[in-house]
């Protein structure tokens, strides 16, 4: 994954600080370097951009009033000598706040961590299937759904916000789900595990829902649920 940046920054010495230490790590690409915020306003016009780096003192405009101005921004590392912008900052879900100067130790904590973001709402995004429901082909998220219940040659699809009919079998569906993830509890049902609240016998709660798990399923699903994160008292 490559990460197109914007520099933004009225002291020349700290953009050619920041762009040095852009070019040393592989995934970052600087396509652009702006002296004030009303620079970069007119760049994300017309440039498709993954990250800004953003001073906040700067002519004109400061970072944060641009930051106020300007819908679905890109992600944002604020870069700036002064602390005390921090937490305003943080009202911007700005991915991370460095210090001025800053050391390439910490720069590189910071890539790493947009990096690590970025590469997780992508594969959100790609984590979806199409389903033929209402004679129209509806796309799903897996992460949307909460579990696929089995009515003869028909599955119900429960997702947070809506359920959907689907004509295929319990068994074609789970093949196109990620298996890690979607497990069958039941010959009728398949859960999202990371949709399961609370445990309760043989039911999982899962919302609002009680889904019934398989005696000869029970202990490996309960496992999976839980992923060695059960606190007891010793």
């Amino acid at each position: 994954m490559k990460i197109k940046c914007i520099i933004t920054d009225d002291e020349p010495m700290a953009r050619k600080g920041l762009r040095g230490y852009i070019e040393k790590i592989e995934f970052l690409t600087l396509v652009g370097e702006c002296e004030d915020a009303i620079q970069l306003n007119t760049m994300l016009k017309n440039q498709q951009v993954d990250l800004i780096f953003l001073d906040i003192e700067m002519p004109e405009m400061t970072g944060l009033e641009l930051l106020s101005n300007i819908t679905n921004p890109p992600k944002v590392i604020i870069v700036s000598a002064y602390e005390q912008y921090a937490l305003k900052g943080y009202e911007f879900e700005v991915v991370d706040y460095l210090l001025k100067p800053v050391s390439f130790d910490r720069f590189l904590k910071s890539a790493n961590r947009i990096h690590a973001l970025l590469q997780t709402e992508q594969k959100e995004a790609d984590d979806y299937i199409f389903v033929k429901s209402d004679k129209q082909l509806k796309k799903i998220l897996f992460k949307d759904i909460l579990f696929i219940e089995s009515m003869e040659n028909y599955v119900i699809i429960q997702t947070v916000s809506s359920k959907e009919i689907v004509y295929t079998t319990l068994k074609q569906i789970h093949e196109s789900l990620p298996q890690d993830i979607f497990q069958q509890t039941h010959r009728s049902y398949i859960v999202n595990i990371n949709q399961v609240n609370a445990i309760d016998g043989n039911l999982l709660n899962v919302n609002s829902y009680k889904i019934p798990v398989a005696r000869n399923l029970k202990d490996n699903i309960f496992n999976l649920i839980l992923n060695n994160r059960l606190i007891t008292k010793g």
